[in-house]
């Protein structure tokens, strides 16, 4: 195989039958290169959804309040519905065997201000359950805790990009930031899996946001993950009951779908992988076709080859060439071309995926990207069927008797 006379045949023959060799590379080339932006695309597509779907947990459910649409128990169309402490509390001690955490959520707007900086951010007043409901990671110092609960302490929970925001030259851990004129501890500093807008969120506790804006124990939403043992039917039985208690609390009318807004992930989880296992399906087909005509191009083109060079054949059992050697020249031949067109497919594909990325995320595909060993093992077939297709029709053309394959025209 290392036979430098073996090597500089096979190069010879290439660089005779240039046309020959285009024919049969471009067939790799587009295969491989067409295969790697198929599922370049696909895993683009499937990291959208990953990133629009993966900032909360799969298990959640989120409960708002709104306006009645509808007259019941003798009350008016257009009562606008108000959560609070008690509201919290009912669903929480109801539903204790099917709640895994729980928080309420009151949401405000401020400006927070430290030293020369300022900016304007969302703040969220939650329960400790939080953290684990929006899949947030502390990076430093800690989250809210039940004992700020109950002390109703002026401590935040800011995100990452806040501090790149404000704190250019020091660390925003242990400093107080100001939020619209009053001053809260920075107790904590977290990254959020959701975009970078989840990390300009600061985080209080649910009683201090109640005692410094309203001196009340209203609440804006409830928040919940639901036990990871319930399937499917029982999550959504589950979201049900959660509207009908509710309901049943503020006398709201059972065909109202205005008052009280009941979204289960469940639902959208089982929406999401349906999408994205029917595009999987849909890309490996297609990719597996374009695998298929280019694994019918290598052998229609092997058997042109081998046709082709009948009276090479022939000349070679002539001069006392045995078989094998005529049908391995042949194959390695074969496999060279295929490996070097399969590896400048494979450079294309990854080139288009890399430059045309940026372009691609307005049709919603974000980082479009392909595995590697995929890819690898997509030429790796290629190449086994290249072998064989060259194999069966040079071992069938090195079984001819020299003198008819000397004749052949």
């Amino acid at each position: 195989m290392f036979d430098i006379d073996l090597w500089r045949e096979i190069f010879q023959s290439i660089n005779k039958n240039r046309l020959r060799t285009l024919m049969s590379g471009f067939t790799v080339l587009f295969a491989i290169m067409l295969f790697t932006i198929l599922f370049g695309i696909a895993n683009g597509l499937q990291n959208t959804f990953t990133e629009a779907f993966g900032d909360d947990a799969t298990n959640a459910i989120f409960i708002r309040s709104g306006t009645t649409s509808k007259a019941s128990n003798g009350l008016q169309a257009g009562r606008r519905i108000q959560f609070d402490n008690n509201t919290f509390s009912s669903i929480k001690s109801e539903n204790d065997d099917n709640i895994e955490y729980i928080t309420s959520r009151i949401f405000k707007n401020v400006t927070a201000t430290f030293r020369n900086e300022t900016d304007n951010y969302s703040v969220r007043a939650v329960h400790p359950d939080q953290q684990f409901i929006e899949k947030t990671s502390i990076d430093e110092g800690r989250y809210i805790n039940q004992r700020d609960l109950e002390n109703k302490t002026k401590v935040i929970v800011i995100g990452s990009k806040v501090e790149e925001d404000l704190f250019l030259k020091t660390t925003a851990l242990g400093k107080y930031l100001n939020l619209s004129g009053i001053q809260y501890k920075i107790v904590g500093i977290f990254s959020d899996e959701g975009n970078d807008d989840e990390e300009r969120i600061i985080y209080m506790p649910l009683t201090t946001a109640q005692q410094v804006y309203g001196n009340n124990d209203y609440i804006d939403q409830i928040s919940l993950t639901y036990n990871p043992k319930l399937n499917f039917d029982e999550a959504i039985a589950f979201s049900n009951k959660l509207t009908s208690e509710l309901k049943k609390l503020f006398s709201v009318a059972v065909s109202d779908q205005r008052a009280i807004r009941v979204r289960n992930r469940a639902s959208e989880s089982q929406s999401v992988s349906a999408l994205t296992t029917g595009l999987g399906i849909i890309i490996l087909v297609i990719g597996f076709g374009t695998l298929i005509a280019g694994v019918v191009g290598i052998s229609n083109i092997m058997i042109f080859i081998v046709k082709e060079r009948t009276k090479e054949i022939g000349i070679r059992k002539a001069l006392g060439a045995p078989p094998k050697s005529i049908v391995f020249i042949i194959l390695l031949e074969s496999i060279l071309i295929t490996i070097i067109a399969g590896f400048l497919g494979l450079i294309i594909g990854m080139a288009v995926l890399k430059y045309g990325g940026p372009s691609l995320e307005q049709y919603f595909i974000k980082d479009a990207a392909v595995s590697l060993n995929l890819i690898v093992a997509a030429t790796i077939t290629l190449i086994v069927s290249g072998g064989i297709a060259g194999y069966l029709p040079a071992k069938k053309a090195s079984q001819i008797k020299p003198i008819i394959a000397l004749r052949n025209d």
